[in-house]
């Protein structure tokens, strides 16, 4: 299930990022393109993008693995620490939110499945897959950048893989 839903939100992802090849001043030289290809003369590489980032500002975050792995969540799936997913009490289920370590500059992509965290003075509780990424196992609760995701102007995505 967790290579699924790796699978899953990358692939999302990935068909989301796109880019347009538009005309250009003619004088302009070739400039190569990520798949090892060349622009032609009078053609530029124009990134455009069907996911832009709304700031969530800043949130404390915990995470939680083990002793819930295996358990239901609260959206009705079965929680899976190795899955990029959170906790969070308000947000909509399926919401997809991108994860910043200002400590590293480190960053994960999660999708809200179930509610908490029940700790004061914490938001969000991230599955240990996510942590590991972000580095925050040693410290266990630290403070990140939080930003969610919208497709093509849809908050919450509903994204459902059982």
């Amino acid at each position: 299930m967790k290579l699924l839903t790796r699978i899953s939100i990358v692939g999302i992802l990935a068909l989301l990022v796109g880019f347009t090849i538009i005309k250009t001043d003619v004088n302009e030289k070739a400039k190569p393109v990520m798949d090892n290809s060349t622009v032609t003369e009078g053609e530029s590489l124009v990134e455009t993008s069907a996911i832009s980032y709304i700031d969530k500002g800043y949130m404390r975050a915990s995470w939680y693995g083990p002793r819930f792995h295996g358990r239901q969540t609260a959206n009705g799936e079965i929680y899976d620490q190795m899955a990029f997913t959170a906790a969070h009490k308000g947000l909509k289920f399926g919401t997809l939110l991108k994860i910043t370590n200002p400590r590293n500059d480190k960053f994960v992509i999660v999708r809200i499945n179930d509610r908490g965290p029940y700790i004061g003075g914490r938001q969000l509780d991230l599955s240990k897959a996510a942590a590991e990424q972000l580095g925050m196992m040693k410290r266990g609760v630290i403070k990140v950048k939080v930003d969610e995701l919208s497709l093509k102007g849809i908050n919450c995505p509903v994204i459902t893989l059982n």
